[in-house]
């Protein structure tokens, strides 16, 4: 969903917050980062096998609001995951230093210790119930940890594929930023990251 080049993957890469997302255990150089991982492995493993169904009611629950070229259909996708799934809880048992406990907007990183952020389906997407101001101070850490770019997806908010309405407001106060294409396609409006330029 980020358009990533292997050039892009060359440096260490952030995910943030990585959640059950098998990024880490498939790439090279990723370090993900969530608040969950601090419960344990057990735990963590009991609470990604019982998301899925939560995330398929919000599709259930907006059905216009998606569209099915990427994945085909509701099943293709749910097998998808349910590798991603197990391929996560593998590595996390296998590499837990791939996997850090931490939450936006107060990482526990170093300045410029990561060359490229990456945050899906956390930032605008759930603008209805992080405000503002959470926003504001979010961009700016995922800024202080980056050397080279930050990149968020999606861009509306999610089920409803609503505009986020202050989006405009905060890339006018962050480093350089342009609004990408990206090929990944699911929610309806979703066809744009927002991409920062973290070197200045």
């Amino acid at each position: 969903m980020f358009d990533l080049s292997p050039a892009d993957l060359a440096g260490p890469v952030l995910d943030c917050c990585a959640g059950g997302a098998s990024f880490a255990a498939e790439t090279p150089n990723v370090l993900a980062v969530d608040p969950s991982y601090a419960v344990g492995f057990d735990e963590m493993a009991r609470r990604v096998r019982a998301s899925l169904p939560g995330t398929d009611a919000i599709i259930d629950d907006h059905r216009d609001a998606f569209e099915w070229s990427w994945y085909g259909d509701p099943q293709r996708r749910l097998e998808i995951r349910s590798r991603a799934r197990e391929m996560f809880l593998e590595d996390l048992r296998d590499n837990p230093s791939h996997y850090v406990a931490g939450a936006l907007p107060n990482l526990p990183l170093a300045a410029k210790s990561v060359d490229l952020a990456l945050c899906s389906h956390l930032l605008f997407t759930w603008s209805d119930q992080l405000d503002e101001q959470w926003h504001r101070a979010a961009l700016a850490e995922l800024v202080r940890v980056t050397r080279r770019e930050v990149r968020i997806f999606p861009l509306v908010v999610q089920g409803t594929g609503e505009p986020v309405e202050f989006l405009d407001r905060l890339r006018a106060e962050l480093p350089p930023s342009e609004l990408r294409d990206v090929p990944y396609r699911f929610q309806r409006g979703a066809r744009q990251m927002l991409v920062i330029d973290a070197r200045r």
